[in-house]
């Protein structure tokens, strides 16, 4: 057994999210507990009350996150969980998998992707940045609309996260044509999603550069356990780990390519860690996914099965 452990970012948070998870594990609640420390305020009590607007704020949405990964991995490792040999996060699940490998202190990680939301928000004004989902289409297609259709404005693939599934991002107008141009190219589904930033597109880069700036203070390990980046890439040192957060910030995930490349590493079980089971879902349908085992942990009976999965193999 080869074991991969992933993580997901923005957009599988939910109010009430670990709720029966932290009611049988103390690790949960200690861990928002050290989040809620840093941030100021009752990270766990905005988990499981809301309002979800709040919890949806993208500088709130991101420790939350965070936090959620790195509870579920603690529970994991207290429970005797198989050691992953093998790491990768979605977008902002690249700083919980950096803090699982033990790259990054949580409570600095806390921080900074405190920082990260308000960064982005800041660099697009409210209500004229958009992202939206693509279903049915080949990436090239996809691609190709978003050429026609930008008129000088900003619209771009952002994440690669399966076959057939794309989301875009850019200026509100722009994804709005491009998301007119494949239905007339005959998506299954092209919708908005419910967010305000543009993550991954180029109007993110003034973002990046003050991350940047702030990843440079910070206090940097090489990783215990092989990370792998968004570009598919690795997280081998604190210079690429840097560099790597910098870039991800204005460049598209390439989510498939990226569990193609642990497949082919040798992957043969994956657990998602974290609410939700998003990513468990993108690894079937990666290059060679239907091969490997894979589980989603989130609640006390998920994670039994996740352990004894791993177990017997």
């Amino acid at each position: 057994m080869k074991l991969g452990i992933v993580f997901p970012g923005q957009g599988s948070q939910s109010v009430g999210m670990l709720a029966a998870l932290s009611a049988a594990e103390p690790a949960v609640r200690s861990t928002f507990d050290e989040a809620s420390q840093v941030l100021g305020y009752d990270l766990w009590q905005l988990c499981q009350d809301g309002p979800v607007e709040d919890l949806n704020a993208t500088e709130r949405t991101q420790p939350a996150m965070l936090a959620a990964g790195v509870a579920v991995f603690r529970v994991w490792q207290a429970r005797g969980g198989a050691a992953p040999a093998l790491m990768a996060g979605h977008s902002l699940g690249e700083f919980t998998a950096l803090v699982c490998a033990g790259a990054i202190d949580f409570a600095a990680a806390v921080d900074l992707v405190r920082f990260r939301g308000q960064s982005m928000q800041s660099a697009v004004p409210l209500g004229t940045g958009a992202m939206a989902a693509i279903l049915g289409l080949e990436d090239a297609v996809v691609e190709a609309c978003c050429a026609e259709v930008a008129d000088g404005a900003v619209v771009q693939p952002v994440n690669y996260n399966s076959p057939g599934q794309l989301v875009i991002a850019g200026e509100a107008a722009a994804v709005a044509r491009a998301i007119e141009s494949c239905k007339a190219r005959g998506a299954k589904r092209a919708m908005l999603l419910p967010v305000s930033v543009p993550s991954h597109s180029s109007l993110m880069r003034p973002a990046a550069e003050q991350l940047s700036e702030r990843l440079a203070g910070m206090a940097i390990r090489k990783p215990g356990v092989e990370v792998y980046a968004f570009d598919v890439g690795r997280h081998d040192s604190p210079e690429a780990i840097r560099d790597g957060l910098y870039r991800q910030l204005f460049n598209p995930v390439r989510w498939s390519a990226a569990v193609a490349e642990m497949i082919r590493g040798g992957m043969t079980h994956a657990v998602e860690c974290g609410p939700g089971k998003v990513l468990a879902g993108l690894v079937k349908r990666a290059e060679g996914g239907r091969a490997v085992n894979v589980f989603a942990v989130d609640d006390p009976a998920s994670m039994d099965a996740a352990l004894a999965g791993c177990r017997e193999a």
